[in-house]
């Protein structure tokens, strides 16, 4: 089940609403949790089970390592610690990466061991790393130990961002879960943010993808120029407002149920830097690097070599969460070098230029990296990269390509405007027109909304394509 399907819609989310404002408050969490269970089990009815168990490890780990702190055994607690780390990333590594090893011993042995053929669980990438950071922050001292299994639980399975984040630290939302209390305002928050979400995945993400897909069925070494470079801007728009669209819908729904997730995404199209389209780009799994490996491997505190061992180790660790294919370990490399090269010279010169000049650096860049991140075959990436450049016999512009640019052009303006803070200005600036007029700027702000909902509703009765792109990490 998916947030933009009419059986969310109008089905699921109604009656959970119902059914968690009726209830007293100390059931909500066990609510949240039974109907999170479903929410998942929908369309994982087999592996609800593997995430039940993930969650029994770290809620009995997390509270051995509070008890071995308390009474002062700290290598016990240390051992306790590894030992629900080694079991959270045995099960994500053999769910996730176990054919991709198989096939690559039986490639370089010339061995034919039979491959396990195993279905990836959706959203162990995320639930994993939630709950490998509870019991770390445990052992830190930075979080307390959860007595409440159904609390605990409801933190692990929250349906809002169990499938495709943000990954959410249990230190964040520690005192939300059993202290929080649901206000209109916040409410009609979650509302707002919800539907602005919805529209970004459904009538943005949704539209550009069908592009998309034509251009990547095409075989890359006969794409035009003009044609390979529409097809990867139209993949670039698709997966940020896929992922940030659903990013919106899963803090719109925390907000619905109490909770305040941190952000996930700020306009990372608008960076000059690749160093800052990272600030930008899903925040929740860079902060997670940056505190559970960066920093314990020494950051940048002991010395400029070890530095650079340590963001080549986060970005190669990076790529490899993304997915169980080579391209994914080349794409965090091809960051990690590039991140390396701007701290060490290239960073104090986009300063110095205009800033046109530094943010077309950065899309450029970006632009190259999903090329590599959207074939998994080396062929076709080099195929694609060849065609954009025009190294290929296909030339400048075909037909095809006039045809892609004449159909897709405002669709590509109106992206282009969305990836950026034009509309958000547009709204404060509206906002400070109106400001003595409340009544006013409440039926603006409301017509809005009503008919970005209802334009997704009838896109989704009318279309059967609706992906989402990040449920396969």
């Amino acid at each position: 089940m998916v947030f933009s399907s009419l059986l969310f819609l109008f089905i699921f989310f109604p009656i959970i609403l119902l059914t968690y404002y009726i209830a007293p408050i100390k059931y909500r969490n066990l609510i949240l949790f039974i109907f999170s269970i479903f929410f998942y089990a929908w369309g994982e009815p087999v592996y609800v089970l593997l995430m039940i168990f993930s969650t029994l490890v770290d809620f009995t780990h997390g509270m051995l390592v509070e008890k071995l702190k308390e009474s002062g055994e700290i290598k016990k607690a240390k051992l306790v610690l590894l030992s629900a780390m080694v079991i959270n990333l045995g099960l994500l590594g053999f769910f996730k990466y176990s054919d991709f090893l198989i096939g690559n011993i039986n490639l370089l042995l010339g061995l034919n061991i039979p491959l396990l053929n195993l279905a990836l669980p959706i959203g162990i990438s995320f639930y994993t790393f939630q709950t490998m950071s509870y019991t770390i922050d445990i052992y830190r001292g930075e979080a307390k130990a959860q007595k409440n299994i159904i609390s605990f639980g409801t933190y692990v399975a929250l349906f809002p961002q169990l499938i495709a984040g943000p990954i959410v630290q249990y230190k964040t939302i520690a005192d939300q879960l059993v202290n929080r209390k649901e206000s209109i305002k916040q409410f009609s928050y979650g509302i707002r943010r919800f539907i602005i979400g919805l529209g970004k995945k459904v009538l943005l993400a949704n539209n550009i993808g069908l592009l998309w897909s034509q251009i990547s069925d095409m075989k890359a070494a006969n794409l035009s120029v003009v044609t390979a470079w529409i097809g990867i801007m139209a993949f670039a728009f698709q997966i940020y407002f896929d992922f940030s669209g659903y990013s919106d819908m899963a803090i719109g729904l925390g907000n619905m149920f109490g909770f305040d997730f941190l952000e996930n995404f700020n306009y990372p199209y608008m960076s000059k830097s690749i160093t800052e389209f990272w600030r930008r780009w899903h925040i929740s799994l860079g902060t997670w690097f940056k505190e559970y490996v960066y920093i314990p491997l020494g950051g940048n505190r002991k010395g400029f070599i070890k530095q650079i061992r340590n963001i080549l180790i986060v970005w190669l660790l990076t790529g490899i969460w993304h997915g169980a294919s080579w391209n994914f370990v080349l794409w965090g490399l091809y960051f990690g070098i590039i991140l390396i090269i701007e701290k060490l010279f290239v960073l104090k010169y986009l300063k110095r230029i205009p800033n046109i000049f530094s943010h077309i650096y950065t899309i450029l860049l970006a632009l190259f990296s999903w090329v590599i991140f959207a074939f998994d075959n080396t062929v076709q990436i080099a195929d694609y990269l060849k065609s954009m450049f025009g190294l290929t016999k296909s030339g400048f512009i075909d037909g095809q390509g006039i045809y892609f640019l004449y159909t897709n052009l405002i669709l590509i303006i109106i992206l282009a405007a969305a990836s950026t803070d034009i509309p958000k200005r547009i709204g404060n600036w509206l906002m400070l027109r109106l400001e003595n007029q409340q009544i006013v700027l409440s039926i603006v702000r409301n017509f809005i909304l009503i008919g970005i909902f209802i334009l997704s509703v009838a896109y989704l009765v009318d279309s059967s394509y609706n992906p989402f792109l990040y449920f396969r990490f």
